[in-house]
């Protein structure tokens, strides 16, 4: 297993204070983001761990609402290495969970909210159901981007602006293509799975419209048939 030894310097970010946007996803060889309905089901020990890498350097964790619901989404609990890290590094002992949400079906009873060790943010929009929010107010910050949908673009800024630049988004496809067609995607992190799924499962971008985006690739990785690919915009 590669040691996050290794894993550090080959996702370390090269400014802390510049805002950026980091896509952590993983797919199979043949491009599945998920296999039996969850992307979790691809994953191994080392992408684990680095997940849990990239999460040490965030200043926010990102993720769809839909993609709490699929994948079970708790509190977030860094290992205590990494909260020694983050502690040398001038950061909070974890970092905050952003939950972006349209539509607001959640409950304050979710353990993303109810496992919180960090009071979670949520964002939505200013057309969100009044009733729902005043309802996760209760247990989360919640932040209004957007009249009618979120505006992500606004998001990102609102976000550095409250102490977090650095944001590391985990899903799902669609967040993922809404922040892709917004401009605000800096780096892709991508996981590929040594597996074979096929099926109609979708990809890790859906929802954006098709454009050639050329990236180019910062590093890889290899582990256990596991290939680790960093690419920056």
């Amino acid at each position: 297993m590669i040691g996050r030894d290794e894993l550090f310097p080959a996702y370390a970010l090269d400014d802390r204070a510049t805002q950026r946007v980091r896509m952590n996803f993983v797919a199979s060889a043949d491009g599945s983001a998920t296999a039996g309905g969850r992307s979790g089901t691809l994953g191994g020990e080392t992408d684990r761990a680095l997940m849990e890498v990239l999460r040490a350097m965030a200043d926010a964790i990102v993720v769809g609402a839909g993609t709490v619901r699929t994948e079970g989404y708790g509190g977030v609990h860094p290992q205590d290495d990494d909260v020694a890290w983050r502690r040398a590094h001038g950061l909070s002992e974890a970092p905050r969970l952003v939950v972006v949400s349209r539509r607001l079906h959640l409950t304050a009873q979710d353990p993303v909210f109810a496992e919180a060790t960090t009071r979670p943010i949520v964002v939505t929009c200013a057309a969100a159901d009044t009733a729902r929010r005043e309802a996760i107010a209760e247990v989360a910050d919640v932040l209004v981007c957007g009249q009618d949908a979120v505006d992500l673009v606004a998001m990102v800024a609102a976000l550095a602006d409250g102490g977090m630049p650095q944001l590391l988004c985990e899903g799902g496809p669609h967040l993922f293509g809404s922040l892709l067609e917004a401009g605000v995607v800096d780096e892709l992190c991508l996981t590929i799975s040594p597996r074979l799924v096929g099926g109609s499962a979708g990809r890790i971008i859906a929802g954006a419209a098709e454009e050639d985006r050329p990236i180019r690739l910062r590093s890889i990785l290899h582990d256990d048939d596991f290939v680790f690919l960093r690419y920056a915009r």
